[in-house]
């Protein structure tokens, strides 16, 4: 099989347009290591731990547990959410837990691959196709839990939950485009890392993660503005065949996070070999 032979220079090239096309086609080619690279991240991820998967779905469960104690001992009274609130809140944390998991897999595929970055070459968009694989493979599972929880709850399946798997990729797709930019920052300054989780946690409550949103007030408008709104409510609600509000901000944040999105990849393109060469220097 004849091999492809790649030849390396010097040059000036600042159109996006091809920079975008060789992106994608290193994507697309690299499919197979992505898939491998994947397949060995999941199983080391799992190896040596007692609990195994279940680590996929401890966080939000635990998250759900503490605001579930809270509501029923009457410590916090909280707005009527339609469906029963263990059901609510689960889903809203395991949605956050989604959504925090696609903004950081980019940063932490590229990280954690430090050690060949510098000795492999190879289409460093494989890391990217990466972390979407697993971060679908690690979501299947919570989502499994999620329908159990609502035939456990009596709450009734609609024709809308044939859209959540769009919705659902939905998130990757706005979580991913958001991580590529941090990415190369946060291979430079491991501060970056820990200031979008800081950031993350209190971003949660200013999102309709674990209680609806309120009436009036600071907190109302707050939420209206921040763009996961929409992302975490369009898609709890047609998993609940629940009435679709703010429809209009949704597909307008989608539709910007296409030029982003390609933006991204032209930044991460650029960006991670000349951090390679630095940390090789």
């Amino acid at each position: 099989m004849e091999l492809k032979i790649t030849v390396y220079q010097k040059t000036n090239n600042k159109r996006i347009g091809k920079l975008l096309r060789e992106s994608f086609s290193d994507m697309y080619s690299s499919r197979f290591l992505a898939k491998q690279l994947a397949i060995r991240d999941i199983k080391a991820q799992y190896r040596q731990s007692f609990l195994g998967i279940i680590w996929a779905f401890i966080t939000p469960l635990s998250t759900a547990l503490v605001w579930i104690i809270l509501s029923n001992s009457g410590t916090l009274s909280l707005t009527d959410t339609g469906v029963p609130y263990p059901v609510f809140v689960f889903s809203g944390t395991l949605l956050w837990s989604i959504v925090i998991d696609a903004i950081n897999a980019p940063m932490l595929n590229t990280n954690g691959a430090r050690g060949i970055l510098s000795k492999i070459n190879f289409p460093k968009e494989a890391l990217i196709l990466s972390g979407v694989y697993k971060l679908i493979s690690n979501s299947l599972i919570k989502i499994v839990l999620l329908l159990f929880f609502l035939i456990v709850y009596k709450v009734g399946l609609h024709s809308s939950i044939l859209l959540f798997p769009l919705a659902f990729l939905a998130i990757i797709f706005f979580g991913t485009t958001i991580g590529l930019f941090i990415t190369p920052l946060g291979m430079l300054y491991n501060d970056v890392g820990k200031i979008v989780s800081l950031g993350l946690s209190f971003l949660m409550y200013a999102t309709p993660v674990v209680y609806v949103i309120p009436k009036s007030g600071l907190l109302k408008t707050l939420m209206e503005i921040n763009p996961l709104t929409p992302l975490l409510l369009t898609t709890r609600n047609l998993l609940f065949g629940q009435h679709i509000e703010y429809l209009a901000y949704y597909f307008g944040l989608l539709a910007a996070c296409i030029p982003l999105f390609f933006i991204g990849l032209v930044f991460y393109r650029i960006s991670i070999p000349i951090i390679v060469e630095r940390m090789s220097a």
